[in-house]
């Protein structure tokens, strides 16, 4: 199962007190302010590993807690900073801060129908990129920075600050250069198997692929592009219907847009479909409805599909239709030069 949504509690360490204290020894009975600082606190920081490629990690337990500042000693000695905490996040991780300072708020949020405001911080998309998600807090000053001319014997010392907490929000998102848009059973896993190395599910059901499926192509020029296969969208996704946000998240860094079509018609008529689809991409995101697209006829190894992809270039003129057959591997390779070329200048 791929974990791509996670609701995440951080806290990050407090800063330890500063000490008030004195010299005190056995020759030096009356000596001066030596009271040290307070450790920092430590961090609670997000790190993109290419080894980690979900957000299971935190399923059964989302949190992150950062060790806190230990108090200043004598001695001037300061305290032990807080351990820092990081937390693994595959590429593609894109980080929402919410209103909720703990996890039951954010529970009664939903629950009385507010929801959670989501705030976007970090979009972390690079094999070792990092994000402070909460700052520790400082430690405090000891006694010994407030001795003055008029004060050779202050008590005065700073309690270490508060660390910063929160809920968030983490969402994975697919990083690919083209993303396989249609209807179940439209044949996307099938084409990406014959594109790529990949092995996503193949099944005559719908909703076989319940999760993104990334490949990457090799085209006759030796150059390379990442395509992912995306669970079939339904009608009402951009109302979050099914599963439609969990799945169009996923093809928002894509760079071109594939929509694979069943020629056949006998699940769905082409001409709607392609409509449907990009009425749906396009309630979910303009920006993303802008970028370049193609329209896939797949299934043209049967013959009824013949008459299916006439309707639909006369209907979509002006769009470029590559007819295919990820099963029969036809059109494969001039679908591979097409791609390449949108991806060149986009």
């Amino acid at each position: 199962m791929l974990i791509d949504s996670i609701r995440l509690y951080a806290q990050a360490g407090k800063g330890g007190d500063g000490l008030a204290s004195f010299r005190r020894e056995k020759f030096v009975p009356r000596g001066g302010p030596d009271g040290g600082d307070g450790g920092d606190g430590g961090d609670v920081v997000l790190e993109v590993s290419q080894g980690v490629h979900d957000l299971r990690s935190f399923f059964y337990d989302p949190k992150l807690i950062a060790g806190k500042g230990m108090p200043g000693m004598h001695a001037l000695k300061h305290g032990k900073s807080g351990k820092s905490v990081i937390g693994k996040v595959p590429p593609g991780t894109v980080v929402f801060r919410t209103q909720a300072t703990s996890m039951q708020e954010a529970a009664w949020l939903e629950k009385e129908g507010e929801g959670l405001q989501l705030e976007q911080v970090a979009d972390l998309t690079g094999a070792g990129d990092r994000f402070v998600l909460c700052r520790g807090g400082k430690g405090g000053r000891g006694n010994w920075h407030f001795r003055s001319a008029t004060d050779q014997a202050p008590t005065t010392f700073e309690p270490g600050t508060e660390a910063e907490a929160g809920v968030f929000v983490l969402e994975l998102r697919s990083i690919a250069d083209a993303g396989l848009v249609g209807y179940p059973n439209a044949g996307k896993s099938s084409l990406l198997r014959a594109l790529s190395r990949a092995k996503p599910k193949v099944a005559a059901y719908p909703f076989t692929t319940l999760q993104p499926v990334v490949g990457v192509v090799e085209c006759a020029d030796l150059s390379r592009f990442v395509m992912a296969d995306i669970p079939g969208i339904i009608e009402g996704a951009a109302d979050n219907r099914g599963l439609g946000h969990e799945f169009l998240r996923h093809i928002m860094r894509c760079r071109v847009l594939l929509f694979v079509v069943d020629m056949t018609g006998l699940e769905h008529d082409p001409v709607e479909a392609i409509q449907t689809l990009r009425r749906e991409v396009k309630l979910y995101s303009e920006e993303l409805a802008s970028r370049p697209w193609l329209i896939l006829a797949n299934k043209m190894d049967v013959p009824e599909s013949q008459e299916n992809l006439n309707v639909l270039r006369t209907r979509f003129p002006r769009i470029e239709i590559l007819p295919i057959s990820a099963l029969q591997k036809t059109g494969l390779d001039t679908l591979k030069d097409k791609i390449r070329g949108l991806l060149v200048r986009s």
